[in-house]
C-alpha cells in the first residue's frame, strides 16, 4: 500500500504516534509518506521528522497550516488532495481534528481509503462554548465522509460517539505502543526528586494542583518536586511555587526527552484535567516508573484504580503523594510487573499492523 499521513502540529503524542505508525508500516513493506505543518515544532520538529526519513519512502512534505478553522482550510484541503493525487496514494490517514478534515476531504474525488484519528483534540471542547461548538460542527460534517476511524482507547471512541456520532463507519481501537528498546528500567538519580511531572506546563494538565498537594504534604514531611517540561502556564506555576513557599522544594528543569526525565523522580504525577490515552503514561510503565495520575481519559483503561485520583481534587491527591512516600520499595516492584504484563499489549509495531490489517478490512 501507498499510505499518506496528514497532521497539523509535529509535537506532542500524536506526532510519535505518526513516528511509530511510518516506522512499523514501512517494515511491514509498504510505502509511507507525510504531510504536515511547517511553522510549528522549531528544531525539535525538524530533527524527529529527518530521523524518520529512512521510514518515508514517498517523502515528507511540510507546508503552512493553521491551528484554527478558517478559510486557509480550503487551500489546505486542496494541497492534501494534490500531494496523495501526486504519491497515488491508497491510504489518506489524518491525524487530530485539521489533519482529519483534510484527509477525508482530499479523498472525496480519489481512488484512496480515508481514515481518521481524533488524538483528544476537538473532543476536548463542549457545545456550550462558541469556538467549541466551531470544532464540534466541523467534526460532525467530516464524519459523513471518509472510510474509517481509528481511535487510540475506548474512551476517546465512546466520546467520539457522544458528541460526534460514529455515523455508522467502521471503527476500531488500537492501542498506541512502545518499542522493545524502549521497555528498560529507568534508575533514578542519586539526587532525584521524590515527586515528578512530565509534559506541557499548562493548566490543562493540573500542575497547579500538583503544586497545592505538595504543599500539603510538606506540612507534614519534606519532600521534593521536579517539573519538566515548557509551556504557556509556566511564569504562572513558577509564582505559585512562591507563593506557596516551595522555591527550595521545586526544580523547574525544562523540556527534555522522557527517559532522561524518568531519572530526575522516584514517582511520576501526572495530575491531568483531561487526557485521551497519553504516551507519557505507557512510557512511565514501560521505564518501571511508579505513577500517579488523574482517572480521566482512557488512563484507567491500562492503569489499576490504586494508581488513579479524581481530577482537580488537591486533598485527594496529597493523600496518594504520601502513601507513595511511605512505600517507596512496595510501588517500586509493582511498577516493574506492571512494566512486564503490558510489553505485549503496548507493542508499537502491534499497533502498526493492527491499523494497517483495518484499513485493508475497512470499506
Amino acid at each position: 500500500m501507498r499510505i499518506l499521513h496528514v497532521f497539523r502540529t509535529p509535537v506532542g503524542g500524536l506526532f510519535r504516534h505518526v513516528r511509530d505508525l511510518a516506522r512499523g508500516q514501512s517494515e511491514i513493506g509498504h510505502d509511507v509518506g507525510v504531510l504536515c505543518d511547517s511553522s510549528t515544532g522549531g528544531e525539535t520538529a525538524a530533527k524527529l521528522l529527518e530521523s524518520i526519513t529512512p521510514y518515508c519512502s514517498l517523502g515528507i512534505e511540510r507546508r503552512p497550516i493553521s491551528r484554527l478553522p478558517g478559510v486557509g482550510d480550503i487551500s489546505g484541503a486542496l494541497a492534501a488532495r494534490a500531494a496523495a493525487k501526486e504519491l497515488k496514494a491508497d491510504i489518506i490517514h489524518g491525524h487530530g481534528a485539521k489533519g482529519g478534515l483534510y484527509a477525508r476531504l482530499a479523498g472525496l474525488r480519489l481512488n484512496a481509503k480515508t481514515f481518521y484519528t481524533p488524538h483528544g483534540g476537538s473532543l476536548h471542547y463542549t457545545w456550550s462554548s462558541p469556538s467549541g461548538a466551531l470544532y464540534l460542527v466541523a467534526e460532525m460534517f467530516a464524519a459523513r465522509i471518509g472510510t474509517g476511524l481509528v481511535f487510540v482507547c475506548e474512551y476517546e471512541r465512546n466520546i467520539f460517539d457522544a458528541k460526534i456520532g460514529l455515523a455508522g463507519k467502521p471503527n476500531t481501537v488500537v492501542y498506541n505502543g512502545l518499542w522493545p528498546e524502549e521497555f528498560a528500567a529507568v534508575e533514578p538519580e542519586p539526587d532525584a526528586a521524590d515527586f515528578l511531572f512530565i509534559g506541557d506546563m499548562r493548566t490543562l494538565k493540573g500542575v497547579d494542583v500538583l503544586l497545592e498537594a505538595l504543599a500539603l504534604v510538606r506540612r507534614t514531611r519534606p519532600c521534593r518536586l521536579c517539573l519538566v517540561g515548557d509551556g504557556p502556564d509556566l511564569d504562572q506555576f513558577r509564582q505559585q511555587s512562591r507563593t506557596l513557599g516551595l522555591q527550595d522544594a521545586v526544580r523547574f528543569a525544562g523540556r527534555m526527552p522522557a527517559r532522561e526525565g524518568f531519572a530526575k523522580g522516584r514517582v511520576l504525577v501526572i495530575p491531568s484535567r483531561a487526557e485521551s490515552f497519553p504516551y507519557i503514561v505507557i512510557e512511565a510503565i514501560a521505564a518501571g516508573m511508579p505513577l500517579i495520575t488523574t482517572n480521566v481519559g482512557g488512563i484507567p483503561e491500562i492503569l489499576p484504580a490504586a494508581s488513579l485520583v479524581k481530577p482537580g481534587d488537591v486533598t485527594a491527591l496529597a493523600e496518594r503523594l504520601e502513601v507513595a512516600l511511605a512505600n517507596h520499595t512496595k510501588t517500586r516492584r509493582q511498577s516493574l510487573e506492571l512494566a512486564e504484563r503490558n510489553r505485549e499489549r503496548l507493542d508499537a509495531f502491534a499497533m502498526a499492523r493492527s491499523i494497517t490489517d483495518f484499513y485493508t478490512k475497512a470499506s
